[in-house]
């Protein structure tokens, strides 16, 4: 089941529900932007989706893994750490501020310290999430099918 964030209580709840994601990882990014070619090649050159999903995969089981589906996307800053360093996230910051909601993988931030936090961050106009502990593991979510 989605749940809409659609206001302060929402984002409490969720913060709640994945322990501020503590102990959790970034697995998967899938990235819809909208636009297309038609198989007569022809393009709809428009970005009018600009969705993005990411599944976290936490180490506790309520749940264990959830997926964020983030729309109308402003930006996403990706910064993935190589094989010398560990990646996980220890908490992070999920605020909504001037329409938007904003999403770090670092905890305690302001609006104005995400803009120039060096880490990964997300802004987009919307946001929704689930439980989808049944995707814990290794294997791909978005590279199935």
């Amino acid at each position: 089941m989605w749940h809409e964030i659609c206001a302060e209580k929402d984002i409490t709840f969720l913060m709640e529900t994945v322990g501020y994601f503590h102990d959790s990882c970034l697995k998967e990014l899938k990235y819809v932007s909208g636009a297309y070619v038609n198989n007569d090649l022809s393009m709809h050159p428009i970005n009018d989706t600009r969705e993005l999903k990411m599944i976290i995969q936490r180490q506790d089981d309520a749940p264990s893994a959830v997926e964020l589906a983030f729309s109308g996307l402003n930006y996403c800053k990706l910064f993935p750490c190589n094989e010398q360093f560990t990646c996980e996230i220890l908490d992070a910051t999920l605020l909504w501020t001037d329409g938007n909601i904003l999403w770090a993988d670092c905890g305690g931030l302001t609006a104005e310290e995400i803009e120039k936090y060096a880490g990964t961050v997300i802004s987009a106009a919307g946001l929704r999430w689930r439980a989808v502990g049944e995707w814990i593991g290794r294997g791909e979510v978005y590279g199935e099918g």
